[in-house]
């Protein structure tokens, strides 16, 4: 008898979608997936976003300034929808989650929302929007992991990829709104993550990165992140693993040992530390201490003196003063970080910080603060990046230089670029260099013959 199933008709019948991404590393994987997914109901991918039958927004709340961009972009969106009514505008991710009315009955009135749990359903929102209704669904997931989705790659470096490992979290650091718009901590499958693993590396891929909102907690039956990395590693010298992002308190030692262990896991850490003053980390909930984060820095040194660390700072947190501020300004000096995000507090509703402090550090002060740290974190950068010079590294090749075409790039183990002559690298090559010259953002090397 003659089977038909796979003629079931594609509600997306070649229209043409487009998508756009803010945030972290976690919201293109989910715009990965979200490609993935409509690709399978007929949608094509588009680059160009006047082409587009439907545009997706995939949104981030974690600070206030990542919110106002958005706004201002689906004020320009109305544009594109003058010049074509039938134009599906959706906004997915941690926006959505939060700020469901405000988007749907709002002066923007988006024909679609959609919480980062919620991917799966679009092609019912899709269709809801396309007959002249509003598609929602935000609904959080104690389940959703993605796991048996294969991500459509949006970067075409060929070279580098993330895999999410994980989605959620349970820390609930007073300034954060990720547990509120992510939910519940909840890790994939080890499997399906090393099936992943295994067919990037199989199409050309040299390098994955792990990811999650604490790596370090991810915990799949017996099987923990050390040994997740620890298998990761396995299925080739030639790929390199890399993870983001760490909580220090779930910084085991057994995760440093495997690091150790395994020439293809990168000697780079992220560590956010977020402040220097145990006044401040208590009031953020960060559940460690000044001391403990120095104790995991000196465990990182002791196993991997040639790892790299770097860091998230926040200043300008509820009741800062002026000697925590120092406090941090000394962390950052005795740490001495290759490099770090660093911020203006920025106070989200619903959080614990929002419900039950004021946000009474003015924003002259925040400002001064933020420049001091920037600037000492340059000298930090800067003074890393000359102790390398006349080093030897082998660095991965991702493409060409912005500099020059006669020059290409690559990453070291450590995650800092070096640029050198392109001769005959190609991506995905792994050179031996040395390290000539070196800025604050980039190492200069020649090929080691």
């Amino acid at each position: 008898m003659m089977q038909i199933n796979n003629l079931r008709p594609l509600r997306g019948e070649g229209r043409k979608l487009f998508i756009e991404t803010y945030g972290c590393q976690m919201n293109v994987g989910d715009s990965e997936i979200v490609l993935s997914i409509l690709q399978e109901e007929g949608y094509r991918y588009t680059e160009e976003i006047n082409e587009a039958d439907v545009i997706l927004i995939n949104t981030c709340s974690i600070r206030d300034n990542a919110e106002q961009r958005i706004w201002g972009r689906l004020s320009e969106m109305r544009r594109l929808r003058r010049a074509k009514p039938s134009l599906v505008i959706g906004v997915i991710g941690c926006m959505a989650e939060r700020l469901k009315e405000q988007l749907i009955e709002g002066e923007y009135g988006v024909d679609i929302v959609a919480g980062p749990d919620s991917y799966r359903s679009l092609p019912q929102l899709l269709r809801k929007a396309e007959e002249g209704g509003k598609g929602i669904n935000v609904e959080l997931s104690r389940e959703e992991t993605y796991a048996d989705i294969a991500p459509v790659r949006l970067d075409k470096n060929g070279v580098t990829a993330y895999i999410a490992i994980m989605r959620g979290c349970n820390n609930y650091c007073s300034y954060c709104v990720v547990p509120y718009t992510r939910g519940i901590e909840r890790s994939r499958n080890p499997q399906s993550i090393l099936r992943e693993a295994r067919q990037l590396f199989e199409n050309g891929y040299r390098e994955v990165t792990l990811l999650g909102q604490n790596v370090n907690s991810y915990k799949f039956e017996d099987v923990d992140f050390a040994d997740l990395m620890a298998m990761t590693a396995a299925i080739s010298p030639e790929l390199r693993v890399r993870f983001a992002t760490s909580h220090p308190k779930d910084l085991s030692d057994k995760l440093l040992d495997t690091m150790a262990q395994h020439h293809n896991i990168c000697r780079c850490i992220h560590l956010p530390a977020q402040s220097g003053s145990n006044v401040m980390l208590a009031k953020m909930n960060r559940k460690y201490t000044r001391e403990w984060y120095l104790e995991r820095i000196n465990a990182i040194r002791k196993r991997m003196p040639d790892c790299s660390i770097t860091t998230d700072i926040i200043v300008g947190f509820c009741d800062e003063s002026e000697d925590d501020f120092r406090q941090t300004v000394s962390l950052m000096e005795e740490v001495g970080y290759e490099f770090a995000y660093m911020f203006k507090y920025s106070e989200r509703p619903n959080t614990f910080s929002a419900r039950h402090f004021a946000d009474n550090i003015d924003e002259e002060t925040k400002g001064r603060r933020l420049a001091e740290i920037i600037e000492l974190q340059n000298e930090l950068s800067l003074r890393s990046n000359q102790r390398d010079v006349g080093k030897e590294f082998e660095i991965l090749i991702e493409g060409t230089s912005r500099r020059s075409e006669e020059q290409v790039f690559g990453r070291t183990s450590q995650n800092k670029v070096v640029i050198i002559a392109r001769k005959e690298h190609q991506k995905g090559d792994y050179v031996r260099v040395r390290i000539t010259s070196a800025s604050s953002a980039t190492l200069f090397g020649e090929e080691i013959e």
